[in-house]
């Protein structure tokens, strides 16, 4: 993955990322600040479904260069802003 794609800080990360969510999925209803970086995005959270799953994981996919394997890596990955982060920081290296 090209560094230049993922911000200087994580702080910045989890903005970017809040942001993606809100475009990609067009929330029109939700602001990025209003998402917590622990908030489930799905179930209680965000209340996203399987759709807005693959959506999100293309969306990721193609803006930090990575690749989302396996159906659990994706699952563990998509539980929060938070575990997003985490995903893209370790792809990252």
């Amino acid at each position: 993955m090209s560094n230049s794609t993922l911000p200087e800080n994580r702080t910045q990360l989890l903005a970017d990322l809040k942001d993606l969510i809100v475009d990609c999925l067009n929330l029109d209803d939700v602001e990025p600040s209003d998402i917590g970086d622990h908030e489930p995005l799905f179930g209680s959270g965000l209340e996203l479904d399987s759709i807005d799953a693959l959506e999100l994981v293309v969306s990721l996919e193609k803006k930090y260069h990575i690749k989302i394997g396996s159906s659990e890596e994706s699952k563990a990955a998509l539980e929060s802003v938070d575990s997003l982060a985490k995903l893209i920081e370790s792809k990252a290296k």
